[in-house]
């Protein structure tokens, strides 16, 4: 029995330093990726880096402490290099896929938070699709195509889910540059600053109501993902690490 326990903390140690070493490879092919695109990268991370680590020494020199303010300098400022590092990989990200098929769904599959999704649930052949979320606000009915196809069809889904979701708040979202819309990369921020209108129960109830209910209209079909989307694993890479 000792020797079974030893065998599988073993292998259990094994098996956090190959996660931990494919973590590693993936930041690393990001920042390489990130840098052959972006060529103030590494000159913004530097500088940032060298900025706080300054700023530390200076204050530790008014207090004859700089021996102590030093570390504590490059460890903020490193971290303030590689913060700076992800939000430009994300910013990237965003403006490889806005304007693609498939982006919106793909923004919302990578979203923050306690939300519940279900993609397409209305959509044509065109590859204009409206996306479902329930969250703390409520419904969220999420477009993107073109705005006259999707006009109709968020206002069919919008009908279709005030019938089993009685008084709970329905939100329409179209993304998109033009006014009225949201574009891409500030969808999450858009989001994050509806009200929350009903508790995590309730968003339980109405999943499970919602779930029942028998889909209507056409899916949209597979399109292609955007090209950003292949970074994705960037994003959640950087998350990770955070």
């Amino acid at each position: 029995m000792a020797s079974q326990d030893k065998a599988a903390k073993k292998e259990a140690r094994k098996q956090k330093r190959q996660a931990s070493k494919a973590r590693r490879q993936q930041l690393f092919q990001a920042f390489q990726m990130q840098r052959k695109e972006d060529k103030l990268l590494i000159p913004i991370m530097v500088g940032v880096l060298l900025g706080v680590t300054a700023v530390a020494f200076l204050l530790g020199l008014i207090w004859n402490m700089h021996w102590m303010f030093l570390p504590v300098g490059i460890a903020f400022g490193l971290l303030g290099a590689v913060i700076i590092f992800g939000r430009r990989v994300q910013r990237t990200v965003y403006r490889k896929a806005e304007g693609q098929p498939g982006a919106a769904g793909w923004a919302l599959d990578n979203l923050r938070g306690k939300w519940r999704l279900t993609q397409a649930v209305a959509g044509t052949a065109q590859l204009d699709a409206v996306h479902r979320l329930i969250g703390r606000p409520g419904i969220v009915l999420v477009g993107e195509g073109t705005p006259h196809r999707l006009r109709n069809l968020m206002s069919q889904e919008k009908k279709r889910v005030s019938r089993v979701v009685g008084e709970t708040p329905i939100y329409e979202v179209v993304v998109g540059n033009d006014e009225n819309e949201v574009p891409l990369r500030k969808l999450q921020t858009h989001l994050s600053k509806l009200p929350r209108n009903i508790s995590v129960a309730q968003i339980d109830s109405i999943e499970n109501r919602l779930t029942a209910l028998a889909s209507r209209g056409n899916a949209m079909p597979k399109g292609p993902m955007p090209q950003g989307a292949k970074m994705r694993n960037m994003q959640r890479t950087m998350r990770r690490g955070r």
